[in-house]
């Protein structure tokens, strides 16, 4: 049996995580393994997904309330050993320096292109395949 990546999709609002999961698909790319997906409304939800399961890349709702995925992503960054990469969706292009300043590992605008999408989260589920530094 092929070994699955997991991909954790933040956002209060169950039509854009239906969004994400359309737009990565079972397989983003023929030379990443298959995803599943894990979702979650709330940040509570989100740090306790975080410690029960291995979780190769995180996409997270900028536009979500109360907690922001731009701010969630800076907590990410600061509080969890090993973060996963994250992608970052954002509503307008001019939304990138604050992605920057969440330290968001790559970026997509809302509503999303599918293959945009794909893209990067093939692009982070790579990179978190690679050997980690110790």
């Amino acid at each position: 049996m092929e070994p699955t990546a997991t991909v954790l999709v933040y956002s209060d609002d169950s039509s854009t995580r239906e969004q994400v999961r359309l737009a990565g698909g079972r397989r983003p790319a023929a030379d990443v393994p298959p995803v599943e997906y894990l979702e979650c409304a709330t940040l509570p939800a989100v740090l306790r997904t975080l410690e029960e399961h291995r979780v190769d890349v995180c996409v997270l709702d900028g536009e979500t309330a109360p907690a922001g995925g731009m701010g969630v992503c800076r907590q990410l960054k600061d509080e969890v050993f090993r973060c996963p990469p994250v992608l970052l969706l954002i509503g307008r292009p001019q939304d990138a320096w604050l992605a920057t300043w969440s330290r968001a590992d790559a970026v997509v605008t809302h509503p999303i292109d599918p293959v945009a999408f794909a893209d990067g989260l093939a692009d982070l589920l790579r990179r978190a395949r690679q050997p980690q530094p110790n």
